[in-house]
C-alpha cells in the first residue's frame, strides 16, 4: 500500500534513476516517455491511483508547461513537482504559474525529492478531505468520494446511484460503522435534491419523551419547558432529505405517527392546531433484523413497506477486505497530516495483519485504530508493533502485542567497507557492529578512520537519506555534511 507516482521524463536514464528513487522511498511509480502518454495513462483506470506527479519541464512534442495546462483544462487536480536543469527565477515562476507545485533542479537530490514528495501528499491528503467535509456540508456528496472498490461494494455503490435517480424511499441495512450515512449523503448528493439540507438524526440517540418534538417540532408553550416554538427535523429537511438512522429503535407510538408523516407529507408539530406540509425524501437506516422486529411486533409491518420500497446492504468490512489497503491509506494521510507526523506508509506485515482481522467494528474501528497507531508510531511507516490491540488477536501477530519497536539489525557482511575487512584478533572485541577497531597489523585504527567506516556504513543502509543518517549517528545533517566532506566521502 503506497501512493502510486506519475513521472514523466523523455530521457530515459534519468526516468529509471528517479523510478528507483521514488520506490526507495516506498512509493508504487508509473513512469510516461511524453506528456500524451501520461494524459492517457491519467484518462484510464490506472490514473486514479496516481497521487503525484513528477514531471520533466522540457520535452518534444509536449513541454512540461504545456502539459500542466491541459490538465487544468480537464479538471485533473494533483500535486506536481516539475523538475528542471535551469534553476533560474523566470523559470520556476512560469513553472508555478502553470500548476506546478514544488520545484527541483537536475541532479534531483534524494532527499531534498523525498521530502517534498512527502509534504505534498500530506496537503494533498488535507485538501481532499476538507473537500469532501464541504461536499457533505453543501448536500453535494456523491458516490465517487467514497473508497470503495471491493466487489461488494461497487454493488452497492450501483443500487445506490439508481435509488438516487427517483424520490423512492430507501432502506440502508448493515451492522454499525459500515457507513451507512456516507451511502445515504452520496444517494442524497445524486440525486434532484443535491445542494438542498440533508438532515440526519439518529433515532436510538433521542429520549424517548423528546422524540416527537425532535422529529415534528412543538410550539411555545406546548409542555413544560417549552419557552419558544421549535421546529422539528421534518421541516428542517423540507425540500431536502431525512435520513433517519436506527429507525428500528422507534417506539410503536412513534411509529405511527411517522407513518402519518410519511403516506400525508405533513406533520403535527406538539401544541399545534393545525398540520404543516412538509416534502421530504425519507432515507432510513438500521443495523437490526427488521423482518424479524415485525414478526415479533416491534415495529409495525405497514410502516416497514413503507420504508423497505428500496433496501440496500452495506457489507461489513470483513467481506469486503479489498476496501483495506485504500481505507487505510485515506486514513494515513488524513490522520498524518492533522496530527503533523512523518507517516507516509504501512509494512507490508501491518497491512496482512490489518487484513486479517475481522474489523466487528467495521470502517469506524479501521478509522480508529489507524488514528491510534499513527500516535504511537516512532518512525515514518506504520509496523504491526503500532497495532498492539489488534496484533493480540490475529494468529500468527501475538508477539507484537506488547513488543516494542524492532532495534535496528546488527550489520551484515556486505555492509562492512572492502577495504577494512576484519581477520584474526579482529573478530570478537576487535569489532564494532560490523567496523574493525584495529588494523591488519594488529594496532588500533585511528578514531577518524572509525568514524568514516561508520558514515560509510550508515549511508549505504540507510540509501544515502540524510536525515535518516544523521538521526541514526545522532548528529545534526550540517555537521553530517561536514563530516563527509572532511573525510573525503563526497563520492
Amino acid at each position: 500500500m503506497a501512493a502510486s507516482i506519475l513521472i514523466v521524463e523523455d530521457d530515459p536514464v534519468q526516468r529509471r534513476i528517479l523510478e528507483e528513487m521514488v520506490r526507495r522511498f516506498g512509493h508504487d511509480v508509473v513512469t510516461a516517455e511524453h506528456g500524451f502518454q501520461a494524459l492517457d495513462i491519467l484518462a484510464s483506470p490506472a490514473g486514479r491511483r496516481v497521487s503525484l506527479l513528477l514531471l520533466d519541464l522540457v520535452m518534444p512534442e509536449m513541454d512540461g508547461i504545456e502539459l500542466m495546462e491541459k490538465l487544468a483544462g480537464m479538471n485533473i487536480a494533483l500535486p506536481i513537482i516539475v523538475q528542471t536543469a535551469q534553476g533560474s527565477v523566470e523559470t520556476v515562476v512560469q513553472a508555478m504559474r502553470a500548476g506546478a507545485d514544488d520545484f527541483v533542479v537536475k541532479p534531483v537530490n534524494p532527499e531534498r525529492l523525498k521530502v517534498s514528495i512527502q509534504n505534498l501528499l500530506k496537503v494533498n491528503a488535507l485538501t481532499e478531505e476538507v473537500k469532501r467535509l464541504n461536499k457533505k456540508v453543501k448536500g453535494t456528496f456523491t458516490f465517487d468520494d467514497i473508497i470503495a472498490t471491493s466487489t461488494a461494494m461497487q454493488q452497492v455503490v450501483r443500487l445506490g446511484r439508481r435509488a438516487a435517480k427517483s424520490g423512492i424511499p430507501v432502506l440502508i441495512e448493515g451492522e454499525s460503522g459500515v457507513g451507512k450515512e456516507v451511502v445515504a449523503r452520496a444517494i442524497h448528493g445524486e440525486s434532484q435534491r443535491a445542494g438542498r439540507k440533508f438532515v440526519a438524526v439518529n433515532c436510538g440517540a433521542i429520549p424517548e419523551n423528546l422524540v416527537e418534538s425532535t422529529l415534528f417540532g412543538h410550539e411555545k408553550g406546548a409542555f413544560t419547558g417549552a419557552t419558544a416554538r421549535h421546529i422539528g427535523k421534518f421541516q428542517e429537511a423540507s425540500g431536502g432529505t431525512l435520513f433517519l438512522d436506527e429507525v428500528g429503535e422507534l417506539s410503536l407510538d412513534m411509529q405511527v405517527k411517522l407513518l402519518r408523516a410519511i403516506q400525508e407529507g405533513e406533520i403535527d408539530p406538539v401544541g399545534s392546531r393545525k398540520p404543516v406540509q412538509v416534502d421530504v425524501r425519507i432515507i432510513s437506516a438500521t443495523n437490526r433484523d427488521m423482518i424479524q422486529m415485525v414478526k415479533d411486533g416491534l415495529f409495525r409491518e405497514d410502516l416497514f413497506y413503507r420504508l423497505n420500497v428500496f433496501p440496500i446492504m452495506v457489507p461489513p468490512l470483513r467481506r469486503r477486505t479489498a476496501d483495506i489497503p485504500p481505507l487505510v491509506e485515506h486514513f494515513i494521510y488524513r490522520f498524518a497530516a492533522e496530527e503533523g507526523r512523518k507517516v507516509h506508509g504501512i509494512t507490508p506485515r501491518a497491512l496482512d495483519m490489518l487484513m486479517r482481522y475481522p474489523w466487528p467494528g467495521n470502517v469506524r474501528q479501521l478509522e480508529n485504530a489507524i488514528f491510534r497507531a499513527i500516535v504511537l508510531c516512532d518512525s515514518d511507516i506504520l509496523d504491526a508493533h503500532d497495532f498492539p490491540q489488534i496484533a493480540q488477536q490475529v494468529e500468527g501477530y501475538e508477539e507484537f502485542a506488547d513488543a516494542p519497536p524492532p532495534a535496528p539489525a546488527p550489520a551484515r557482511e556486505q555492509d562492512r567497507p572492502e577495504a577494512t575487512t576484519a581477520t584474526g584478533d579482529m573478530a570478537g572485541d576487535g569489532m564494532a557492529l560490523g567496523i574493525p577497531a584495529v588494523s591488519e597489523g594488529g594496532h588500533v585504527r585511528t578514531l577518524q578512520e572509525i568514524e568514516a567506516d561508520m558514515i560509510r556504513l550508515a549511508l549505504k543502509r540507510y540509501q544515502g537519506q540524510m536525515s535518516e543518517v544523521a538521526r541514526k549517528l545522532g548528529i545534526g545533517r550540517s555537521t553530517l555534511y561536514r563530516k563527509i566532506k572532511a573525510l573525503g566521502l563526497e563520492a
